[in-house]
């Protein structure tokens, strides 16, 4: 693994006044004298300009001086005077020559050098500024000399060294307390360094560019409880950042800040205004100055693809992830320079636009954010992955959560981690792909898959992988068969053959098999256990030093012949998303009457319990199959929207055929956050036997956005063995979707509302789920 890093300026000449600047805080004029005094030695030894050139120049800046003061040169000037006069002038020269001919690695060796003859100093003043007002350049400069005294003359400015590196991370990073009290223990003025000099801009850098920072000096820092492989395996991409003050130039220079108010409209306005304001962020122009360090950095990674990626003041802090709300885009980078530079200002001017979503507005509204003047930084990175053909993209991609949210065996162990994989780019881990599911590890038992038989297994695999396509410039999805014709290297690392109804491994590297036999299980890679050991080992170390579980993106490649080794890519990491009860197990009901249960689900159940149920908002399966028109489809999400709001107290369930959130209108009811998130549970009901079964998405941003608003996730299969499913109660009950509603009464043969007050006895609905178990049971009390 890396070190933590340094400066990209650490090799190059510098500014004069920087260097002064150091002399300065040193605070001590003879230590200072005997600095300078060396580094002119330094300046005559390299030739830089010989002595008495020097000294004839240092008298005549002096003779100069002297005249613009309206002193006659020769004059009778005191002695003290000049001989102050003619030392100041040698002091600047010096400074000059050295700054402009040697690197800072150079005068820190020969600070040092100075700092080790002189033996013990007289304990450093503290500072006469004010630090939270004190410019960047003094804080830096403060800082490095604190960390280069000899370490036991370091103990006295401890304190002082602390509250600097917290004004610069405040400053650059996160003034978030809850960031910073982890940061002020972790990070170093290198690290800071690394953070000035890859940033456009002067504002913070914004929630998941910190978030990788910090896990990557955690990780970089070594403890006895490391896996051997950590330091050697982990890396992080190459990263660049826009600070968030870039933001708001933005918006000034294309007059577009009046578009910052649209967070207090209606939801619905802001959902038919939207595409109109992201127009006009896209049509603005980048800041002058952005536009020309964005092409400074082009030509330094020269072809190689970037990710533009949201990194707002709000993003990734602690409980509050916003997973998805806001837009990340991937550049190829495979055109001309000006075409290059154009892809990837637009890229950010979407990101910009994204800040204002609609999904992103009603998110902050419901986690009581609203108010909070966000600003969006951007983070850069170099895309991971390897050259296919024309095809650029990562063996494997993921997330990683240090606490499992779901568990489909008893022997699982949920504090063991999680992890949701894919091959190609790490998008379908994230999203609900139609049609396609990542393979989900629960990492205390790898190879145990969700799936209970073989056809399962096939069945919920992965089908298709994005990539980029270098030839066309563009963003690609590819079908999983063309991984054969591709020749992947370490093919076998990823897939199996399904044949005679079983599975087999692959026993070459490349891929030579039919292509309807080829299935993605991952299986080479999670039999190694030094991968799984060593990504748990990540998981768990973020987790002791965040003091809460924490999740995490990732790449992997893998390296070598028959006994590959691999390299993971850290890409993100904030705090893991959870409910506070998710670790209870609750008692299953006994002897429940059977017309009181109105549903049991036995696979992919959470932990939990939902009590004083009042209203089953209910879409029927089987008269959802039969809907031709897309606009139905869209009248349905819209009305369910419309009922989340109606009934804010958040006292009803949603049941619903296929996936909720489905952009694909045949397999499921195409709502978004903003339509749900009052919802107490969101239930997804297998459409029939053999066809699309619900699936609960469990690690992408879809389900973390229930957690985060409180919904319990809940699929049903209707069809398997110990599963129920009272369709009579949903159909038959009475419906009151036009009291609620009035103008939509054309949708009841597909949309019901029961209200359960209005049934004899006046009942709730009761839902208990238990993991360990697994088993849910949803019944009248």
């Amino acid at each position: 693994m890396d070190q933590a890093p340094q400066s990209s300026r650490g090799g190059l000449p510098y500014s004069p006044k920087v260097l002064a600047l150091h002399l300065e805080l040193l605070q001590y004029p003879i230590l200072a004298r005997t600095i300078r005094l060396r580094m002119r030695d330094e300046i005559f030894d390299k030739g830089m300009i010989d002595r008495q050139r020097f000294y004839e120049e240092v008298q005549d800046k002096a003779v100069q001086s002297q005249q613009r003061e309206m002193i006659e040169p020769g004059s009778e000037e005191p002695v003290q005077d000049w001989e102050r006069r003619f030392a100041k002038m040698e002091a600047i020269l010096t400074e000059y020559y050295f700054a402009r001919n040697f690197s800072r690695d150079t005068f820190a060796a020969i600070v040092d050098r100075c700092l080790a003859k002189r033996g013990a100093v007289e304990p450093v003043l503290y500072p006469n500024f004010n630090p939270e007002i004190a410019p960047f350049s003094m804080l830096f400069a403060h800082a490095n000399m604190y960390e280069r005294l000899p370490t036991e003359q370091r103990g006295p400015v401890a304190h002082q060294l602390r509250e600097i590196l917290v004004v610069l991370t405040k400053g650059m990073i996160s003034d978030q307390l809850s960031y910073l009290s982890i940061a002020r223990g972790a990070l170093e003025t290198k690290d800071l360094e690394w953070v000035r000099d890859r940033r456009i801009g002067r504002g913070k850098i914004g929630g998941k560019a910190g978030g990788l920072i910090l896990a990557r000096k955690v990780l970089c820092h070594p403890e006895p409880d490391d896996p051997p492989e950590l330091k050697e395996r982990l890396r992080i991409p190459d990263s660049w950042f826009l600070g968030s003050d870039v933001f708001s130039e933005f918006l000034l220079d294309n007059g577009l800040t009046e578009t910052t108010s649209s967070k207090y409209r209606d939801y619905q306005q802001n959902r038919e205004e939207y595409p109109a304001v992201r127009d006009r962020f896209v049509a603005g122009r980048l800041p002058a100055h952005c536009r020309q360090r964005l092409g400074e950095l082009l030509d330094e990674v020269g072809s190689a693809s970037l990710i533009v990626r949201s990194s707002s003041l709000l993003e990734d802090n602690f409980g509050i992830a916003f997973a998805g709300k806001y837009d990340s885009f991937f550049c190829p980078n495979q055109a001309s320079a000006a075409e290059n530079l154009e892809a990837l200002c637009r890229a950010i001017k979407r990101v910009y636009a994204s800040a204002l979503s609609p999904d992103a507005l009603v998110y902050r509204q419901q986690r009581g954010l609203i108010d909070y003047d966000e600003r969006m930084a951007v983070l850069l990175q170099t895309v991971q992955g390897s050259r296919v053909g024309d095809y650029f993209f990562p063996l494997i991609a993921g997330v990683g959560f240090s606490h499992n949210p779901i568990v489909w065996n008893p022997r699982i162990n949920r504090s063991d981690g999680f992890l949701r994989i894919v091959a190609g780019l790490g998008t379908r881990a994230v999203d609900r792909v139609e049609g396609d599911y990542a393979r989900m590890v629960a990492l205390s038992h790898p190879t145990l898959q969700p799936g209970r038989t073989v056809r399962e297994v096939v069945q919920y695999s992965q089908r298709h992988l994005d990539v980029l396509n270098l030839a066309a410039n563009s963003v690609e999805s590819i079908p999983t068969q063309a991984l054969i014709d591709l020749q992947i290297p370490n093919a076998s690392q990823i897939a199996s053959l399904s044949r005679d109804g079983d599975l087999h491994p692959m026993l070459s590297t490349g891929l030579t098999a039919p292509t309807d036999q080829l299935v993605l299980t991952f299986d080479g890679l999670l039999k190694d256990r030094t991968f799984t050991t060593t990504i748990r080992g990540i998981l768990k170390k973020l987790e002791r030093r965040y003091k809460c579980p924490v999740d995490i993106e990732f790449t992997v490649e893998r390296t070598g012949g028959s006994q590959p080794g691999f390299t993971i890519h850290l890409l993100q990491c904030r705090q893991q998303s959870r409910r506070d009860n998710d670790e209870i197990e609750a008692a299953m009901p006994a002897d429940l009457p059977e017309e009181k249960v109105l549903f049991v689900s036995r696979r992919m159940v959470t932990s939990g319990t939902i009590s004083n149920v009042r209203y089953v908002i209910y879409v029927d399966p089987e008269a959802f199959r039969q809907i031709d028109a897309d606009s139905t489809h869209v009248r349905l999400a819209k009305a369910i929207g419309r009922l989340n709001a109606r009934l804010d107290d958040g006292s009803f369930v949603l049941i619903g055929p296929g996936r909720w959130g489905s952009s694909n209108r045949q397999l499921g009811v195409p709502v978004t956050f903003a339509d749900i998130f009052n919802a107490k549970a969101l239930i997804e009901v297998a459409l029939g036997a053999g066809e699309q079964a619900a699936e609960a998405s469990y690690g992408t941003h879809f389900f973390q956005d229930l957690v985060e608003s409180g919904t319990y996730p809940l699929p049903i299969y209707p069809n398997e063995e110990g599963a129920q499913f009272n369709f009579s109660f949903f159909r038959n009950s009475p419906s009151i979707l036009t009291d609620l509603l009035a103008s939509q009464g054309d949708l009841q043969p597909y949309l019901r509302v029961i209200d359960l007050e209005q049934l004899p006895g006046k009942p709730r609905l009761e839902i208990v789920m238990n993991a360990q178990q697994a088993q849910a049971v949803g019944y009248l009390k």
